[in-house]
């Protein structure tokens, strides 16, 4: 009896084991497609690789949320300001904030969601959603890019999304760093250390 016990919780130990690290190796072997081009908050195409080498740290969000996302950006803004002062933002790494509900979200939009949040339009934070004449082949396009990183959201009718809740660091080739947690869990000092030695 004493060796079934030993050898369920040597399955156990095996199976969470190849669990963990399925999602790391998932994680790791992460890389946004080249191809995939989005529009800015200033009405101007942007696309992945074209992009400037630099690091990006990348959220998810909607306009319309009422705290998660929000709260993220704002703990984004305060980040910004530390790496501003190491001399980093812009020359070394730059903030991507995709939207999740283009159809809502149009450059328009993002950019009084900008300066309602005091974020400085400088061309180091972009914000991006779909081109509104094309807007579910852009939606396609943010999805594939969600994708990328498992970050899942859904709209269950009320214009409220569900979604996961992480940003995402990712390298001067688009391919995946590291995941933050967003909302009050965002720790500011554990990203900007994080940046920090990658830089």
């Amino acid at each position: 009896m004493k060796k079934m016990y030993i050898i369920c919780a040597i399955i156990l130990v095996l199976g969470i084991t190849s669990g963990i690290s399925f999602f790391v190796i998932r994680d790791a072997n992460a890389q946004i497609p080249d191809d995939i081009t989005l529009v800015t908050m200033n009405n101007e195409k942007f696309t992945f690789g074209k992009a400037d080498k630099k690091l990006k740290l990348v959220e998810f969000i909607y306009t319309h949320c009422p705290d998660v996302c929000p709260t993220t950006t704002q703990r984004m803004n305060m980040l910004r300001n530390d790496l501003q002062d190491e001399g980093v933002f812009g020359k070394k790494i730059q903030f991507l904030t995709v939207t999740i509900d283009p159809y809502r979200d149009t450059p328009e939009a993002l950019k009084k969601h900008m300066d309602a949040l005091g974020i400085e339009d400088d061309g180091n934070w972009l914000m991006l959603t779909g081109d509104s004449n094309i807007i579910k082949e852009e939606q396609k396009k943010i999805r594939e890019l969600a994708d990328t990183f498992q970050f899942q959201y859904r709209d269950p009718g009320n214009g409220l999304f569900i979604h996961s809740s992480f940003t995402f660091l990712i390298d001067e080739n688009n391919e995946f760093i590291e995941k933050f947690p967003m909302g009050e869990d965002f720790n500011r000092q554990e990203v900007f250390d994080v940046i920090m030695d990658e830089i």
